[in-house]
């Protein structure tokens, strides 16, 4: 699943747009390596994603095309 496409289902950001605008602007890394929005994501990869005020870090447990709004969040674990 493209990393866009993920940050939307798992409700991590609200729109894909947003998510391929932040991929663009360089402020999504997997694994510690920038992505595209294109980039094709793998269940156990680590990612960081730069706000202003300031990052969050999460791991990729699952992949799912749709999920309802309570089971979001079982798509990943989030990172000290």
């Amino acid at each position: 699943m493209r990393i866009d496409k993920f940050l939307k289902v798992s409700r991590i950001l609200k729109r894909r747009t947003v998510a391929q605008e932040a991929a663009d602007a360089g402020k999504i890394s997997v694994n510690g390596k920038q992505v595209k929005p294109s980039y094709r994501l793998k269940p156990g990869d680590e990612v960081e994603l730069s706000y202003a005020a300031g990052a969050m870090r999460f791991r990729v447990l699952e992949l799912k095309e749709t999920v309802k709004k309570d089971e979001a969040s079982s798509l990943y674990e989030v990172l000290p």
